[in-house]
């Protein structure tokens, strides 16, 4: 009897150690953290000239370019996105929306706009907190007007307060790491008279 108390704490003891040893040899994956890989952040395309007193809510001729244009400039010189965002149609604008529709259907992603303009703090928390997101690689189209407020809702700390309303051809390109943000300011080089830098 003794002699089988032995052999039972040998054995025991042995599984012990080997429970021990495979934990160490296997220790548990690291939990990617939540939010996107990436987001990237783009005004919608120019807008007809509205100094006539007349508004349009669609894009103007090179508006249109420039739509047709980030179909292939997105996918050839940016990250792929995995969802499309833009700001909801409103009676004044449906810009966003009709600047991200022609790469919409040439990455085949649907374009989500639930979210109004002024709901920018609402888009950036969905954004980082929907598991859908985690990971991933996000666009947004919005207007320019609340562009720096929606970076900075998404964890951006030095990008400008304001956007140069003459300005269509940038992308704001935030990469997360450890869920920290980092902000680059890139040309789309998407049609002539871009911005090279």
């Amino acid at each position: 009897m003794p002699r089988m108390q032995s052999q039972f704490r040998i054995l025991a003891l042995s599984l012990l150690i080997l429970a021990i040893g495979t934990h160490r040899a296997f220790p548990a994956p690291a939990t990617q953290p939540a939010g996107p890989r990436i987001v990237m952040i783009i005004r919608h395309a120019e807008k007809p000239d509205e100094t006539t007193g007349a508004k349009d809510p669609d894009l103007s001729k090179r508006g249109y370019e420039r739509a047709a244009a980030l179909a292939k400039v997105i996918p050839d010189r940016f990250p792929i996105p995995d969802f499309l965002i833009a700001t909801k149609r409103s009676k004044g604008s449906n810009r966003p929306v009709e600047t991200i529709t022609p790469l919409s259907q040439a990455i085949n992603e649907n374009i989500e706009s639930t979210f109004s303009d002024d709901q920018f703090a609402q888009a950036a928390n969905e954004v980082l907190t929907d598991p859908k997101f985690t990971g991933k690689v996000v666009l947004i189209a919005w207007h320019h007007g609340k562009i720096p407020d929606l970076a900075k809702a998404l964890g951006v700390k030095d990008c400008p307060d304001k956007w140069n309303p003459q300005v269509f051809d940038r992308v704001w390109q935030i990469t997360y790491e450890n869920g920290v943000a980092s902000w680059k300011d890139l040309p789309q080089k998407a049609l002539p008279g871009d911005a090279e830098k």
